[in-house]
């Protein structure tokens, strides 16, 4: 049972990673606000810790200065993104491991019941993934012939209609998280019809 041996550590090792990232997001706020001498060791230190996080920091500032709000706040909205996108990857690995457990006790006792349930299950958790890569893209630049060039269309059939309806603000797409809800409705569903019942 995966769910029960790897995901544990799994878990341990996102959150770990998490909890380090945040430790450099604090640093990185402390220093925006302190603005300690350059030339002496305090300085020298915030120097490298702002070089170290400038790449994560700098699209959320560019999305504050958009709405004229004080970029030095860059560092908590980046930590913010950083908890949500954690808590997403804890949750995919969570229900990988899920399927996986499932479709081996499905085909152990030769139920195809429950291995299609499971089949659903996951394809509805490879959609969850693609729109959660969709939502990781929209802070990168990349071309149509790449990977994410294929997450695009593979999700805009479900995210455009959204989108008509609610409108992206800024560089967040509230449409994405609807549908995570509508597919996580889906899988409930999936899983009392073929799996539960």
């Amino acid at each position: 049972m995966l769910s029960l041996t790897v995901y544990p550590i799994v878990w341990l090792i996102l959150w770990g990673a998490f909890l380090f990232f945040l430790l450099f997001m604090m640093l990185r706020l402390v220093f925006n606000y302190a603005d300690p001498n350059p030339f002496g060791a305090v300085g020298r230190f915030g120097f490298k810790i702002r070089k170290l996080t400038e790449k994560w920091i700098y699209p959320a500032a560019r999305l504050l200065a958009n709405f004229r709000v004080d970029t030095r706040f860059a560092p908590l909205v980046t930590l913010f993104i950083g908890l949500v996108i954690t808590y997403f990857a804890s949750g995919i690995f969570q229900n990988t491991f899920f399927v996986i457990d499932g479709l081996t006790a499905g085909v152990m006792t030769g139920n195809p019941k429950m291995i299609a349930g499971f089949v659903l299950y996951g394809l509805l958790s490879v959609l969850v993934l693609f729109i959660f890569i969709r939502f990781l893209s929209q802070w990168f630049v990349f071309t149509r012939k790449t990977f994410l060039g294929f997450v695009m269309k593979v999700t805009n059939p479900i995210i455009l209609p959204v989108q008509k309806l609610i409108p992206p603000i800024g560089m967040f797409d509230i449409s994405a998280m609807l549908v995570l809800i509508f597919i996580g409705l889906l899988q409930s569903i999936v899983l009392r019809i073929f799996v539960y019942s």
